[in-house]
Formats: structure tokens, C-alpha cells, sequence
């Protein structure tokens, strides 16, 4: 048996996963950022000073529940996106931190980027590791980035291309400010979906699209007014994630007429509400990845750690 480690440090969870070759399973840790109540997210050297306090503690969980000795490949996630100039300092807490162990255990390191590691965790969760070596869209859909890509799998990484995106705000800042304007705990993506199961009025919702892309800093405006007309709150959750469901139809539609009847691949944080996901599996029959793999999180790092390991070409 051995053991693949992957290591995490986005702007929101620090986390850290192991991928086991002879189970196939993967065991991962991992905690969010601290956030101050009423605040959106964090700034960049808040991210860092957390993540550097918080991942020894997921390490030595992690070494309670898997055989760390049987470590034989260390990868991080080093940027967001696989393409030039993408940069974000959290990321190099991770990085560094997955050098000094492949270093200090004598074990190759890997680089990956964040949305790889989204990609790949979605492929794992939904049983389609045929995809890793294959073309399909995949939609990256969180706080931070909200973009549907041309994914060229290579066997233990993605050549990504953005074709189409949000114009204005990301998805999960969406959720996060219509939640917070709720009276939610940040992150509100849970909160909100709970609340929305909770309405029985009809929505109807019209969201921006220009061609492929969207535009979703409307839905906080129209929230906003649903309010002071005196809507309830779970009637305007159930407006904001239905705009933002109808937003990611429309812009699924255009990619499909654009690209043909490709495989699609939907992760992210916001890509685990059930709302949405029920209604494109009924309709695209699209991959997702389980709850436990959609937000932020080492699993699928480790898991194209393993990958490009075994992989004689890399």
C-alpha cells in the first residue's frame, strides 16, 4: 500500500487528503478559514497568517487516521488556475509547506493548480476517471471564480481554456451577500439552501446572459428589493440560488450549441446545493462531485498526485 498526500491552502479552507492506491479511497482533513461575523471572506495576508496557524493541527489529524510512512508523493495546489500569471499568496503556504515534506521524506513533489484539483475531485467522487484523459466542459463554480473551461485531461492534469464566465460577481459571493443580508452565518451556502427548501411560493427569475457569460450582481439588487417589499426570507433565498441555477442553464445551453454534446463537469462550492445540481443531473446527466468533494479541499490533488506518479509519460 501507499500513500499519495495532497495539500490545500485556498482562500477559504485550509485541507489536506491522502489517496490510498489499494483501496482507491481517499481519507482528507480540513477546516475553514476563520471569518469575523458580518464580514465577506478575508484578505489575502489574514488567509496566509490562518492557514500557517491551522495546518499542523489537520496533519496530525490526518497522521492518526492514515499510515504517514507510506507517503510516496507529495502535491499541492500552487495557484487558482492552470495558465500563466495565475497567482494567489495562500497558495504558497501550502506549496512551501508540501516542499519541506517531500524533502524531508525524500519523495517527488507535485504542483497542480486549485481548479484542477476541483476538476479532479468532481471525477473521483462521480466514478468517471475516463475523463482524465479526455475532453469535456467543466463548470468551477464558488466564492472566488465562476467559469466554465475546455478541459483537455492528460492523465494526471487539465489543459483548461475559459469559454465562457461571470462578467461582474462569482456565484458564491452571490450566496454570501444575499445570506449575510439574511442574517446568515458566513459561509451561507448550507443557510441558504436549508432556507430556500423552506419556501412553497412560485419564483420566477430572468437572469443576464451576454452570449455564454452571465451576469449575477443583479440578483443582489432584485434580493434586496424583494426585501423592503416584505418577501420572506426563505422566498428570497429560493430567488437568489434560482438565478443563479437559471444563469448556469442558460450559459450550459450556449456552451452546447458551441461545443457539441460534450461531457459536463460541474464543481465548486455553490455546485453542491441540491437545488441545483438535481435539476441539471435530471436534465444534462453532468458529473458532480458528492458534498464531501465539492468545496474547497485537498482530495483531488491527492488524487492527481497518485496520477501523475503512476503516469511512466510524466
Amino acid at each position: 500500500m501507499s500513500l499519495y498526500l495532497g495539500i490545500d491552502t485556498s482562500n477559504y479552507t485550509t485541507s489536506v487528503a491522502v489517496f490510498d492506491d489499494e483501496t482507491g479511497e481517499i481519507i482528507q482533513q480540513k477546516k475553514l478559514l476563520p471569518v469575523r461575523e458580518g464580514q465577506l471572506g478575508l484578505r489575502q495576508s489574514d488567509a496566509v497568517f490562518h492557514h500557517t496557524a491551522q495546518l499542523h493541527t489537520l496533519f496530525e489529524r490526518l497522521a492518526a487516521s492514515a499510515d504517514t510512512k507510506k507517503i510516496v508523493a507529495v502535491g499541492a495546489s500552487a495557484r487558482p488556475r492552470p495558465v500563466d500569471g495565475s497567482y494567489m499568496p495562500c497558495f504558497t503556504v501550502g506549496e512551501n509547506t508540501a516542499k519541506i515534506l517531500a524533502a524531508a521524506l525524500q519523495v517527488p513533489f507535485f504542483a497542480f493548480s486549485h481548479q484542477e484539483g476541483h476538476i479532479a475531485a468532481a471525477l473521483y467522487g462521480a466514478g468517471r476517471p475516463d475523463l482524465l484523459n479526455k475532453t469535456f466542459i467543466a463548470f468551477h463554480v464558488s466564492g472566488g471564480t465562476t467559469e466554465a473551461v475546455l478541459a483537455q485531461g492528460f492523465g494526471h492534469g487539465f489543459h483548461c481554456r475559459k469559454i465562457a464566465g461571470t462578467l461582474d460577481l462569482n456565484a458564491g459571493q452571490a450566496v454570501d451577500r444575499v445570506g449575510l443580508m439574511l442574517g446568515l452565518s458566513f459561509p451561507c451556502g448550507m443557510e441558504l439552501e436549508r432556507l430556500a427548501l423552506q419556501n412553497d411560493e412560485p419564483v420566477k427569475t430572468r437572469p443576464t446572459l451576454k452570449g455564454s457569460d452571465c451576469c449575477l450582481s443583479g440578483v443582489e439588487n432584485l434580493c434586496q428589493k424583494l426585501q423592503r417589499e416584505g418577501k420572506s426570507k426563505p422566498y428570497i433565498a429560493a430567488y437568489c440560488l434560482d438565478y443563479i441555477r437559471r444563469a448556469l442553464d442558460g450559459m450550459t445551453e450556449r456552451l452546447l450549441l458551441d461545443y457539441g454534446e460534450l461531457p459536463l463537469v460541474y464543481a465548486g462550492g455553490v455546485m453542491s446545493n441540491t437545488i441545483i445540481k438535481n435539476s441539471f443531473k435530471e436534465k444534462y446527466n453532468a458529473c458532480f462531485a458528492p458534498p464531501v468533494y465539492s468545496a474547497d479541499n485537498a482530495a483531488g490533488v491527492a488524487y492527481l498526485t497518485y496520477q501523475k506518479s503512476n503516469d511512466t509519460g510524466a
